[in-house]
């Protein structure tokens, strides 16, 4: 049974020690960074966002897991995709601000990467980009939130799409549509697949731009709700499954790739789960939060870590009047993010795969850094005015 230690949003006092902030500083000392990282080139893994984000990672948070790294004698750098660390300076993230610099992952033109063979369906090579595998010592810092191709994105997601080239991030949404899932000799009227595409509320269903008799579906958009199936002819249209696990499967693949270039024990993972927006923070914007904060999270089982973050946040409440109005709840079985993003999007399913890969495990023991006292009064410490 792996260890996550977990820190609460809940505080009981009017104090900066029981903020998130600081029990990220305990979270550290738990992980023992300082002891670890002496001499080491430390790869900070983190989504940085682009264009209008800002819900993201906050600097603070960045800049108390870079100065642990100094701090332990290590030599840090935050690195993300080439066209989110361009611009990274912009939403907060400059190396005055958090203390190290930013660098792309693959460098500026995504050309610096390994190929590691592993065949996987349409994917053959996963290519890691060059700044993470040249690292000797990787952390993980994930923000969680949903994400359309799997409901959820946190450390698996982080490390998945986030070590490889373009190329690679390409090939592994492609994987969805490995799986046959359109016949076309079964719908041969033009007008049928016309009225095919207009029943998709969501855009999920279009025909395809090089050939009209076929059928292109955007795994992305597509919540499952069936109403294709009721006008599609019999057997020509199939909402399976296996295309949707195919990525979370791709997922937990690209991760044990990526890992597999660091030594033992050279590798962990910590969770901010805060300000959780419906999509990805590649999207280039911030919604409104749809689930309430749940805390920070670290440990150094990638398994482990998603898991404890995706029970935790399962006990919240989905908050329902900040979904963008074009989504609706599905489903109300399961996580809350498989209430939006649909039934085959089963947000733990990379983590049964990352299990099956030996990455980790889904038994763990949620330790809390700093448990909420249940006081009935507390006072209030003003600050000075001078």
């Amino acid at each position: 049974m792996s260890i996550v230690y977990f820190g609460s949003p809940r505080q009981a006092r009017w104090e900066a020690k029981e903020s998130l902030p600081a029990k990220l500083d305990l979270i550290i000392e738990k992980l023992a960074i300082r002891d670890r990282v002496k001499g080491e080139t430390v790869a900070i893994k983190m989504h940085t966002g682009n264009n209008l984000s800002y819900s993201t990672v906050h600097p603070v948070f960045v800049r108390k897991v870079v100065q642990a790294v100094k701090d332990g004698g290590g030599k840090p750098f935050v690195t993300d995709v080439n066209w989110d660390a361009r611009g990274a300076e912009e939403r907060g993230y400059s190396s005055e601000t958090i203390g190290c610099p930013v660098f792309p992952t693959a460098g500026p033109d995504e050309k610096y990467f390994y190929a590691h063979l592993r065949p996987y369906k349409n994917i053959q090579d996963w290519k890691v980009a060059g700044m993470i595998q040249d690292a000797s010592f990787l952390i993980n810092l994930a923000h969680a939130k949903g994400h359309p191709s799997c409901s959820f994105g946190a450390a698996f997601k982080n490390l998945a799409l986030g070590c490889m080239v373009g190329e690679t991030r390409g090939a592994m949404h492609d994987a969805m549509h490995f799986d046959k899932y359109w016949w076309a000799e079964r719908c041969p009227d033009a007008a049928m697949r016309q009225r095919i595409v207009e029943v998709c509320p969501h855009d999920g269903i279009v025909i395809d731009r090089d050939k009209p008799e076929e059928m292109h579906l955007h795994f992305e958009q597509c919540n499952q709700c069936g109403r294709c199936l009721q006008v599609a002819p019999p057997g020509s249209l199939k909402i399976d499954p296996v295309n949707f696990h195919t990525f979370q499967e791709a997922c937990a693949i690209s991760t044990a790739v990526t890992l597999s270039t660091f030594e033992p024990g050279k590798a962990t993972h910590m969770t901010i789960a805060t300000h959780m927006t419906p999509l990805c923070d590649c999207f280039g914007f911030t919604s409104m939060p749809i689930l309430p904060d749940a805390g920070v999270f670290g440990s150094d089982d990638i398994v482990a870590i998603d898991q404890a973050a995706l029970d935790v946040i399962g006990r919240t409440r989905l908050i329902e009047e900040n979904l963008p109005t074009s989504m609706e709840v599905h489903t109300r079985e399961g996580h809350p993010f498989r209430w939006i993003h649909g039934p085959h999007k089963d947000p733990y399913l990379v983590c049964e795969y990352g299990e099956q890969l030996g990455l980790g495990s889904r038994q763990y023991e949620l330790v809390d850094v700093l448990p909420v006292e249940q006081i009935t009064r507390t006072s209030v410490t003003y600050i000075s005015a001078k």
